[in-house]
């Protein structure tokens, strides 16, 4: 079959209403929740099985802003008797940026990762490179 694949519109077995955030999460991890999930469902593009990701890039988000808020206060380095330190705050930051940014493109919420993998499931295309028999 040549031409587009079909566009995925829905997800089989997406959720149909937004679940509350878990109560253990961070208040800037529930507030993510809160921000994200329902465009996801809405859209449905989440199962419940996959809410564990969403989790996850909330923590990510929550340690993200918690790390940022205090090198604000503590600014970014600190005295030692061997002279200035990184603040370990600075490694938090980035590792939470880097997560966050990873599980939020596998969520589909950037721009980039939205316009990707529009195409339906995999399937025997006549004018692909495998060169099928």
């Amino acid at each position: 079959m040549r031409g587009r694949k079909a566009e995925i519109t829905s997800l089989d077995g997406a959720l149909s209403q937004a679940p509350k955030a878990p109560s253990w999460l961070p208040a800037h991890g529930k507030a993510e929740w809160r921000r994200v999930v329902p465009q996801l469902v809405a859209d449905r593009k989440i199962a419940a099985h996959e809410l564990s990701t969403v989790e996850s890039y909330c923590v990510a988000v929550a340690r993200m802003r918690e790390a940022e808020a205090a090198l604000q206060k503590h600014g970014l380095t600190f005295e030692t008797g061997n002279g200035p330190k990184r603040r370990p705050e600075t490694t938090i930051l980035k590792e939470s940026i880097e997560a966050a940014r990873r599980l939020a493109a596998e969520l589909g919420l950037t721009p980039a990762s939205r316009t990707k993998n529009k195409g339906g499931a995999v399937g025997n295309d006549e004018d692909d490179d495998l060169g099928d028999i």
